[in-house]
C-alpha cells in the first residue's frame, strides 16, 4: 500500500514536471508581449519544488515503515499535525493562485494567509525538531524522522516564496 502510494506520488511529480516544462515552453513562445515572464517561471519553480520535497516525505516515511521502525505515538501525533499544517500552507497558496485574476488587493491578502500558515508550520517544526533530537530513538530512524520533518517545512518556505511571486504577478496582472 505504501509503495503504491509512493508510485502514485513520483507519477504527480512527473506531472508537475510535464506541466512546468509546458509553461516554459508557453512562456517561451508569448514572452515577448508578457511583461512579468520571469515572476511565471519563478512561481511555477518554487510550486514544482513542493512537488520534489513531497517524494522525499514519502520515500522517507516508506522507508520507516518497510524497515518497521518504531516511532512513538507523540513523535507520529505530532509529525501529523506538522503535515496538516503544511498542507494548510500549500491549500493557501493556492487559493492565494485562484484569486490572481481579482486583484492585488484580494491576492496581497490571501498572501498573508500564507504568510501566518508558515509561521505556524515553524513553530511545530521547531518543537518537534527538539522532541525528535532528545527522544531515545534508534539513529536511522531519527535521522530519517529529522529529514522528513526538514522537507515539511522547505515545503511550507517554498509556498511562502511563491506567494510572495503572486504578490508581484498581481501587480501585473
Amino acid at each position: 500500500m505504501a509503495r503504491q502510494l509512493l508510485s502514485e506520488i513520483k507519477l504527480g511529480e512527473e506531472e508537475v514536471i510535464k506541466a512546468r516544462r509546458m509553461v516554459s515552453q508557453e512562456l517561451t513562445e508569448i514572452g515577448a508581449i508578457l511583461l512579468s515572464r520571469e515572476d511565471f517561471l519563478r512561481f511555477t519553480n518554487l510550486t514544482s519544488e513542493i512537488a520534489d520535497f513531497s517524494e522525499g516525505i514519502a520515500f522517507y516515511l516508506v522507508e520507516i515503515m518497510d524497515h518497521n521502525w518504531t516511532v512513538p505515538s507523540d513523535i507520529r501525533k505530532d509529525l501529523v499535525k506538522l503535515s496538516e499544517a503544511v498542507l494548510d500552507s500549500v491549500l493557501k497558496l493556492r487559493e492565494t493562485m485562484m484569486v490572481l485574476t481579482y486583484g492585488s488587493a484580494k491576492t496581497l491578502e490571501k498572501a498573508k494567509e500564507v504568510e501566518i500558515a508558515e509561521r505556524v508550520v515553524d513553530d511545530l517544526y521547531r518543537s518537534l525538531a527538539i522532541k525528535i533530537l532528545s527522544s531515545k530513538l534508534d539513529v536511522p530512524v531519527l535521522l530519517l524522522l529529522r529529514d522528513t520533518i526538514q522537507l515539511l517545512e522547505n515545503s511550507a518556505d517554498k509556498a511562502e516564496d511563491a506567494a510572495d511571486a503572486t504578490r508581484t504577478l498581481s501587480f501585473a496582472i
